[in-house]
């Protein structure tokens, strides 16, 4: 009897765990949503100027790819920290890469 009481709980914890964790994703998702219609939305409308578009998408753009990495590709949970360090790995060198570039062209 006991051995099932645990095999209950465990079950329900796992449940939970699943409706928190769906909880989170689906509230991710309507978040990046939000900031496509924005950012869709301030291009379209006309009305912010071109010198701040620019900024505005970057930033959203970055949000949501901060979204991307801590729940759809799961970089917050144990056991990712070899994909997580070859992501951001990859991430440091496209901005160092860029920045030589810019640098380059630039001075």
């Amino acid at each position: 009897m006991s051995e099932n009481t645990n095999t209950n709980q465990a079950e329900l914890f796992r449940k939970q765990k699943n409706k928190e964790e769906m909880k989170r994703h689906v509230i991710s998702f309507v978040l990046m949503i939000v900031f496509t219609v924005i950012a869709f939305g301030a291009v379209a409308s006309g009305n912010v100027q071109k010198m701040f578009i620019v900024p505005i998408l970057l930033i959203m753009a970055l949000i949501q790819v901060a979204f991307q990495f801590y729940y759809f590709m799961h970089m917050k949970d144990k056991g990712h920290e070899m994909p997580a360090t070859l992501i951001y790995g990859g991430v440091w060198a496209a901005f160092l890469t860029l920045a030589g570039l810019i640098a380059i062209t630039w001075w």
